[in-house]
C-alpha cells in the first residue's frame, strides 16, 4: 500500500491535476513521461478512492465509435507493458471477449460494426455459434446466432493499475500529494490559477479537473455546472464453481446484449454486472443537489439484488452453471455518467487554462488512452486526432440538471441497446433550446437532436409511415426524403437552420484576427466566403461561413455541434494574440431560415422592394434587408447547391417570417424540407461536411479544399507553414467520389473500402459520408483512398452489412451547382444537372 504524502512540496506548478483516480494518475504519468516538469496531482483522500477502486476493470478493443477505438487500443497496449516499465504488477488478464447476438437484428449490428472496424488495426471477428461455444464451453447455445470476438480483451485490477501508473509518474518526476483537498480555485488576470488547499496555495499555469464524481463540486468553485450525475452500478461475484475450476484456460469475457450484462471469470468463480433499464436503475441525485458527502471515499452503497433480478435470471439461462453458484459478494458503487455516457475531455470554453477529464462511465479502459490524448493536446496545442464526441463544449447552458438526470437514466438503461445508424434518443427532450418554429413544426415532421436543438429531419404527408423507425436498411423516411429532394430541385423549399452556431466579431483588429485564423482571404464588406481554421499541424479544426456585414463587423456561422468547440478556439486566439476585438455568441437569439430551389428568388421578391436579381444580389453576397417588413440579414448561399438564401433574423420573428414566405410561395408550390434531403443535395453537389470529410484527422489538401486555402496570402495564418510542407512532400491519400451498386442499403460513412489487388482483396480506405442519390438513382459516397487508387474510373468495393458492393470513382460533382450552371449557360454551354 502506498504511503501518503500530505504536503504540497512546492508552491508553483506547470499543471495541477485535481483527483487521484486512474484517469488523473494516467494524465500525471503521461505528462511527466513526455518531459513536462512541475506536474502536481492533488488527491483529497487516497489514490483510487471514488469509482476506481471498486470497478470491475473490463478492458476491450471494441467501441462503436471511430476514434474512441484508438483510445481503447492505446490503453490495452500500455497496460501490457506497464508492469515491465514500473516493476508493479497490474493483474492484467487477456482471455478475449465475445459479444453475443441472439436476434437477427443483432447480427446486422455486428456486420455494421465489422465494416466500421475493418479499416482500423484492431482485431475483430464475426464468429459462428460453433466458434463461440469452443471459446466459452459453459454457454447455453439455444439462442446464440453469432459472436463478435475481440482477441486481447479482458480485465485488469484497477487498484494495481493505478498504483503502477503512480509509480511511473513519480519515476518521471511528477508529484502525487494526498490527502490534500482543493478548497478553492482563483483565476488570475494573466490566465494562471491559484489552487487553495488547507496546506497553502499552489500557483499553476493550468489546472485539470479529473475529480470523478467530485468533478461537479470542483466545477462549481469557478461557476461551472458540469452535467454529471452518479449512478449506482452493481456487480456480483460468485464462489468457486467446479466447472469453471476444471477449465484449462481462462474464459473470455462475454457480453449478453439482450440480457444486458457482462460476465467474466473471477478466480474459480464468475463475476457479472448488469445494466438495468432506465425505469429500474438508480441515480444518486442527492449528490447533485447537495454535493458529495464530505467523508465519502472508499464507501459503497447498499446492494439491491431485486433491482437486477431479471438480469440474474438471463445470466443463469445463458450460463447454466450459475444456477448452482453462491453469491459471495455484491458490489454497488457510484460511477459518474454524463448525459450521453461519453466522458468530457479537453479545454473548457469560457475559462482560460481550465481542462477537464471527467464523466467516465468506463474509466478503466479509457484511462490510459485519454491520459495520452490529453497530455499530447496540452503539450502540442492541438488534439492528436479528432474526438469531438468527447469535447466538454458539446454541452452548454441548455444542459440542466433535469436533462442530465433523464439522459443518464436513458444512457445507462440503453448500455446494450442496438446501435442503429442515425440513432435518436428521446429522454430529456425537448430542452429549453428550441427554435422559434418548433411548436409550429413538431407535429409535422420527425425531429432530430442537434446540440440541444430540435431540427426537422424529414416531413410527413398523408399516407406516410410516420415516427422514428430505425433500421440498418432503407426505412420509412426513404421515399419522403426523395419527395423533399424533388421539391428543392424542381420548385422551392424552406428549411429551419436555426441550430447553426452564430458569432458576431467586431473591432479594429477584426480583419487582422480573421486573416490569422482562417486559411481563406477575409471577405470584403457585403461578401461571404467559406473559410477553414487549421491547427498548427495543418489539420482542419473547423469550417465556417464568414460574412463582412459592415466595416470591421463580421458574422461567423458554424455547424450546430461545433458552436462552443469553435468559439473556444477563436477566444483563445484573441487572448493569446492580444487582438482588439469583441466576439459575441448570437446562437440562441438568432433564427435562420433557408429558402432554396429554382423559384426561391420569385417567392422572396414578392416580400421585398430590394432587387434580388442575379445582377444585383450575386452568389456569396450578403446584406441587411426587410422581408414582409421583418429585418433579416440575407446571404445568397445554400448548402443545397441550388439557388437560395439563408435568412438570419431575431428568433421571435421566426414564425411571422416563415408564415410570410409560405404564404408568398403558394403559387410556386412551396413546401418544407429537412436535413436528410439537405444531406442528399449537398452530396450530389460534392460539398464536403466538417466532421465527415474533414476534421482534426485530415488536412485541407487531401480533403479537396485547395480552392478555400490561400497559401499565397500575406498573413501567416495558423497551419500555413505545416501545409506548405505537406504540399511539398505530396499527399499519401485523397478524398474521392464514388457511386455504388447496392440493393436495399446505403453507405453513410466510416465503412471499409476494399480493393481487389493482385494477391488478395484488402481494405485500403474508408468512406466519410454517403446516401442514396435521388438524382442518379444509386448510392453515392465520399471516401479516402491511397493516391495510386484515386483516379476516375477506378473500381473498388464498399462493405455494407457484411457484403462488398461494387463501387466506381467518378468525376465530381454528380450535379453542378446552380451558380456554375448559370455561368455555363451564359457561355452557351449546356450544363449537366
Amino acid at each position: 500500500k502506498e504511503a501518503s504524502s500530505p504536503s504540497l512540496g512546492k508552491d508553483r506548478a506547470d499543471t495541477v491535476i485535481i483527483g487521484g483516480g486512474c484517469v488523473g494518475v494516467s494524465l500525471a504519468y503521461h505528462l511527466a513521461k513526455a518531459g513536462l516538469k512541475d506536474v502536481v496531482l492533488l488527491e483529497k483522500s487516497e489514490l483510487t478512492a471514488g469509482s476506481t477502486w471498486h470497478a470491475a476493470g473490463l478492458t476491450t478493443y471494441f467501441h462503436p465509435g471511430i476514434n474512441l477505438k484508438k483510445i481503447h487500443a492505446y490503453s490495452i497496449k500500455l497496460y501490457e507493458k506497464l508492469e515491465e516499465e514500473t516493476g508493479q504488477p497490474v493483474g492484467f488478464h487477456q482471455p478475449g471477449s465475445i459479444r453475443i447476438a441472439s436476434t437477427p437484428t443483432r447480427v446486422d449490428e455486428f456486420k455494421y460494426q465489422m465494416t466500421r472496424a475493418g479499416w482500423h488495426p484492431t482485431e475483430q471477428y464475426l464468429i459462428t455459434p460453433e466458434k463461440v461455444q469452443e471459446l466459452f464451453p459453459l454457454l447455453n447455445m439455444d439462442k446464440v446466432l453469432a459472436g463478435l470476438y475481440n482477441p486481447g480483451d479482458g480485465h485488469i485490477d484497477p487498484y494495481s493499475l493505478t498504483m503502477a501508473l503512480a509509480a511511473g509518474a513519480r519515476k518521471y518526476g511528477a508529484q502525487l500529494n494526498y490527502p490534500v483537498q482543493v478548497t478553492n480555485l482563483n483565476s488570475r488576470s494573466d490566465g494562471t490559477w491559484e489552487v487553495e488547499t488547507p496546506l497553502g496555495i499552489i500557483q499553476a499555469k493550468r489546472i485539470v479537473n479529473t475529480a470523478g464524481f467530485w468533478a461537479r463540486d470542483v466545477g462549481k468553485m469557478i461557476g461551472l455546472q458540469h452535467p454529471l450525475i452518479p449512478v449506482h452500478h452493481q456487480y456480483v461475484v460468485t464462489s468457486t464453481i467446479p466447472e469453471v475450476k476444471a477449465l484449462k484456460t481462462e474464459l473470455p469475457v462475454i457480453r449478453d446484449l439482450e440480457g444486458s450484462y457482462y460476465l467474466r471469470q473471477e478466480r474459480d468463480g464468475l463475476l457479472f454486472g448488469p445494466y438495468e433499464s432506465e425505469e429500474k436503475m438508480k441515480l444518486q441525485e442527492s449528490w447533485v443537489t447537495n454535493g458529495v458527502p464530505p467523508g465519502f471515499g472508499k464507501e459503497l452503497f447498499e446492494s439491491d439484488l431485486d433491482r437486477i433480478m431479471e438480469h440474474i435470471e438471463a445470466a443463469m439461462e445463458m450460463v447454466p452453471v450459475l444456477r448452482k453458484a453462491d453469491i459471495v459478494n455484491t458490489i454497488s458503487g457510484p460511477i459518474t455518467y454524463s448525459p450521453d455516457i461519453l466522458p468530457m475531455v479537453g479545454p473548457h470554453q469560457g475559462v482560460r487554462n481550465y481542462w477537464v477529464a471527467i464523466g467516465f462511465g468506463y474509466g478503466i479502459i479509457h484511462a490510459g488512452g485519454m491520459g495520452k490524448y490529453l497530455s499530447d493536446w496540452i503539450l502540442e496545442g492541438e488534439p492528436p486526432f479528432d474526438l469531438i464526441e468527447v469535447d466538454p463544449n458539446r454541452y452548454g447552458k441548455w444542459t440542466t440538471t433535469e436533462y442530465t438526470a433523464a439522459k443518464a437514466r436513458e444512457s445507462y438503461g440503453f448500455n446494450n441497446i442496438v446501435g442503429y445508424p442515425k440513432e435518436e434518443r428521446f429522454a430529456g427532450r425537448p430542452t429549453k433550446r428550441t427554435s422559434g418554429l418548433y411548436d409550429l413544426l413538431k407535429s409535422k415532421c420527425s425531429m432530430g437532436f442537434h446540440a440541444g436543438w430540435e431540427q426537422p429531419h424529414w416531413f410527413y404527408k398523408p399516407g406516410d409511415e410516420t415516427g422514428y423507425k430505425p433500421s440498418f436498411r432503407r426505412t420509412n423516411w426513404f421515399d419522403p426524403v426523395g419527395r423533399e429532394y424533388k421539391q428543392v430541385m424542381e420548385k422551392v423549399g424552406v428549411i429551419d437552420l436555426s441550430p447553426f452556431g452564430k458569432f458576431k466579431v467586431k473591432g479594429t483588429d477584426s480583419v487582422k484576427l480573421l486573416d490569422h485564423l482562417f486559411a481563406n482571404v477575409v471577405p470584403k464588406v457585403g461578401s461571404t466566403n467559406i473559410s477553414h481554421m487549421l491547427t498548427p499541424r495543418g489539420k482542419v479544426y473547423a469550417e465556417l461561413t464568414v460574412s463582412q456585414l459592415d466595416h470591421e463587423e463580421f458574422m461567423l456561422v458554424t455547424g450546430s455541434g461545433s458552436e462552443l468547440h469553435d468559439l473556444r478556439w477563436i477566444e483563445d486566439k484573441i487572448t493569446t494574440g492580444g487582438y482588439k476585438v469583441e466576439i459575441e455568441n448570437m446562437t440562441d437569439e438568432m433564427g435562420v431560415l433557408s429558402v432554396a430551389g429554382p423559384y426561391a428568388r420569385q417567392v422572396l421578391q414578392k416580400l421585398t422592394n430590394e432587387d434580388l436579381s442575379d445582377a444585383s444580389f450575386k452568389f456569396l453576397q450578403c446584406r441587411h434587408l426587410k422581408l414582409s417588413n421583418i429585418a433579416v440579414t440575407a446571404i445568397r448561399i445554400s448548402y443545397t447547391g441550388e439557388l437560395g438564401w439563408e435568412l438570419y433574423h431575431r428568433k421571435e420573428d421566426s414564425v411571422p417570417l416563415y408564415s410570410a414566405i409560405m404564404e408568398a410561395g403558394q403559387k410556386e408550390g412551396i413546401d418544407d424540407f429537412g436535413t436528410y434531403a439537405l444531406n442528399a443535395l449537398r452530396l450530389e453537389k460534392g460539398f464536403r461536411a466538417w466532421g465527415a470529410e474533414m476534421n482534426c484527422d485530415t488536412n485541407p489538401l487531401e480533403a479537396g479544399l485547395e480552392y478555400f486555402v490561400k497559401l499565397n496570402k500575406a498573413a501567416d495564418f495558423t497551419g500555413k507553414q505545416a501545409l506548405k510542407q505537406i504540399k511539398e512532400k505530396g499527399l499519401k491519400r485523397r478524398l474521392v467520389y464514388l457511386t455504388l451498386e447496392t440493393d436495399n442499403v446505403d453507405p453513410e460513412g466510416n465503412e471499409s473500402v476494399w480493393h481487389n489487388g493482385k494477391a488478395r482483396t484488402i481494405v485500403i480506405g474508408n468512406t466519410t459520408s454517403g446516401c442514396f442519390s435521388y438524382g442518379a438513382q444509386q448510392s453515392l459516397a465520399f471516401a479516402y483512398v491511397p493516391m495510386e487508387l484515386s483516379k476516375v474510373g477506378q473500381r473498388l468495393e464498399v462493405e455494407l452489412l457484411g457484403k462488398n458492393y461494387p463501387a466506381t470513382i467518378i468525376q465530381e460533382p454528380l450535379v453542378l451547382t446552380e451558380p456554375t450552371r448559370m455561368r455555363l449557360q451564359r457561355k452557351g454551354e449546356s450544363p449537366k444537372i
